[in-house]
């Protein structure tokens, strides 16, 4: 039996100022810094002990991931960071607050953009590469995601290398994007389609599953 816990990073300075974000690589608030060291006295306090942690390639994660891991004294663990747990990308709503967008297209179509499962954003006219991701040449920045697009990037991360560790039976650590955990939810709760839009994913609030074996959910705990 091995344990999982996924958790948001803490409030950026986007979520502050209420904007769409996906992969603008934008700072935690000093709550978000704060919220991250609240959730590791939480993770501590379960007394785990991880076999790695995984975090995507944006700075609003990495520092909460770091903080987490200084605070529960397991800055020592392999970290691994990947374009693949990466906010979804927002496409041509990044950097746009949302109430003004809700303004000019209503509250509704906001609503679908954001928590609809198969439904695309706007799209980009175009994307400047992030030297960050040069070295995946084939996987540029996307113009926009669905959720359901951000699921399918995903998912090769967690049958690769999360799932192949927590059947090693080492427990494992994930700091991502409120996004790409509701995609991981998703599998891992089997949410339908049609349910996942009332699934929320707080910031700074460690979530733990415990699996068997096999990898079948046996609890479930938002700590």
């Amino acid at each position: 039996m091995a344990t999982l816990v996924i958790l948001r990073h803490g409030e950026s300075v986007a979520n502050r100022d209420n904007i769409f974000t996906g992969w603008s690589d934008v700072p935690l608030t000093p709550k978000g810094r704060e919220q991250a060291r609240a959730a590791s006295l939480l993770i501590a306090q379960t007394g785990l002990q991880f076999g790695a942690l995984h975090t995507s390639m944006l700075q609003r994660a990495i520092v909460t991931a770091n903080l987490v891991l200084e605070g529960i004294d397991q800055l020592y663990i392999p970290e691994y960071k990947s374009w693949r747990l990466n906010e979804r990308h927002y496409g041509a709503l990044r950097g746009h607050n949302k109430d003004q967008v809700r303004q000019e297209f209503g509250a509704e179509q906001v609503k679908t953009w954001r928590r609809s499962f198969a439904v695309v954003p706007p799209l980009l006219d175009h994307v400047d590469q992030d030297r960050r991701y040069d070295r995946f040449s084939r996987h540029l920045e996307p113009r926009g995601e669905s959720l359901e697009m951000a699921y399918h990037r995903l998912m090769p991360y967690w049958e690769d290398q999360v799932a192949p560790r927590l059947l090693a039976g080492q427990n494992q650590l994930i700091v991502a994007h409120g996004s790409t955990l509701r995609a991981l939810i998703k599998y891992l709760d089997r949410v339908p389609d049609a349910d996942i839009s009332q699934v929320e994913v707080a910031n700074g609030e460690p979530i733990r599953y415990d699996f068997d074996d096999r990898l079948t959910v046996l609890r479930k705990t938002v700590l």
